[in-house]
């Protein structure tokens, strides 16, 4: 990232930076970038969803949504999901409304009963560990944390996960009981797993014969570009690996319909999906099929789904538009960071120089912009480099947001300049 820069030029710019920082400061901002939250500009896309599902309250096959029952959701959800999450609709369950809930519930599960293929509960074992890819989600980091699972970082390529560290990891160690996975447009990187990335992930040896992929495809309809990234079908070629029951498949339409009252999906293998669904059954006696049946019947089909997703695309592009513009007039070609260019999913990923994430976080918040906090997207909070910033373009309105973004580049040219001046 360094550019060299005379002592005079060097003085100068840091003291253009303090100048613009002064004003920043001035303008008493209070803007808000820590979350991938749909604006309520997207939310109102589902607005119909409030009327439903209206005087009907039997799915296809004539069962009463409103009664018990149904553990596995839907069929005709299921259908519908099925092809954009890459799981036969038989080995698909619907359930309540967040796919982290399932993701904690899964968890839970493999720690206090026995999993297809393990030799005994996880939490009989003196260590449990995960792969955890960086820069990650921050939740899956906090679920490890919550049930004492350490974690162990990978750093992440253009092609998803470091697939030789990886499988060197798995196949030395016992204990190593999984990975975490966005496979596209990951969070925050917004990287899409190469065919390559998953063949490796789907045939690797593990010494843990009850290894499991969290697959959260949590971005799997979320494009920005005309044209979507299509990724491999991970449980089928973990089935074709041999290793049918490795794959857990994640999903929702939290960022689809409505975040606080979608619809959460599970796949897997069917002994995977009959462990799961014979765990459910002692904590639940059915799902919200009446918000199943209405999902049903605002989305219709697949392609409801693309051409709601198409909406959903026209309000978010112009953000990460606006995101990337401003970072190229304020930043490009000072050697003070570097901006990832994502094809869809929430996220930009925001590099600075080693050492500086945290002042910037720290400047911007005292300038009324409130930013993901430095190391959230990494274990324990812990970036080794205190590089990287999580920026979430999608709440805000654009003029919010262009404001933020603007701030944020004033922000990094101050802490950037200030560490230079200092060496």
């Amino acid at each position: 990232m360094t550019t060299e820069l005379s002592p005079d030029a060097l003085s100068g710019l840091l003291e253009r930076a303090r100048q613009d920082y002064q004003d920043l400061v001035g303008r008493g901002l209070s803007l808000d970038l820590t979350r991938g939250k749909p604006a309520p500009e997207q939310l109102d896309l589902s607005e119909e969803l409030l009327s439903l599902p209206g005087g009907r309250y039997t799915s296809a096959d004539g069962t009463d949504v409103r009664n018990y029952g149904g553990l596995q959701g839907l069929p005709e959800l299921r259908e519908i999901f099925a092809g954009v999450l890459q799981v036969p609709a038989a080995q698909l369950l619907a359930a309540g409304n967040s796919s982290l809930e399932l993701m904690h519930d899964c968890l839970v599960h493999a720690l206090l009963s026995v999993l297809p293929g393990a030799d005994g509960r996880w939490v009989d074992q003196e260590r449990i560990a995960f792969l955890c890819p960086v820069p990650g989600y921050d939740r899956h980091f906090a679920l490890c944390e919550r049930f004492g699972i350490e974690m162990i970082p990978v750093p992440m390529t253009a092609e998803g996960p470091d697939m030789d560290a990886v499988e060197r990891l798995v196949a030395d160690d016992p204990a190593v009981k999984g990975i975490w996975c966005v496979p596209k447009y990951s969070n925050p990187d917004g990287v899409c797993y190469s065919d390559a990335t998953v063949a490796r992930l789907a045939a690797m040896s593990t010494a843990a014969p009850d290894f499991r992929i969290f697959w959260d495809n949590a971005y799997a309809a979320h494009h920005l570009t005309d044209e979507p990234v299509e990724i491999a079908d991970l449980l089928a070629a973990c089935a074709e690996a041999g290793n049918p029951d490795r794959a857990f498949v994640f999903g929702s339409t939290s960022k689809i319909t409505a975040a606080g009252a979608g619809v959460a999906f599970f796949g897997s293998s069917p002994a995977n999906v009959r462990w799961l669904l014979a765990n459910n059954a002692k904590r639940s006696i059915g799902p919200d099929k009446v918000n199943q049946l209405r999902h049903v019947l605002f989305l219709r089909d697949a392609d409801g789904v693309a051409a709601h997703m198409e909406r959903q695309r026209a309000l978010l592009r112009p953000k990460f538009e606006a995101v990337a513009r401003i970072l190229e007039a304020e930043l490009g070609g000072t050697g003070l960071a570097t901006w990832t260019s994502p094809k869809g999913g929430y996220f930009v990923t925001l590099q600075v120089p080693d050492g500086c994430a945290k002042e910037v976080v720290r400047r911007a918040a005292e300038a009324g912009i409130v930013l993901t906090p430095a190391g959230a997207t990494h274990p324990y909070g812990d970036d080794p480099r205190d590089a990287v910033i999580r920026i979430a373009p999608s709440y805000p309105g654009l003029g919010e947001l262009e404001q933020a973004i603007e701030g944020l580049a004033v922000c990094v040219r101050l802490v950037g300049y200030e560490q230079r001046a200092a060496r």
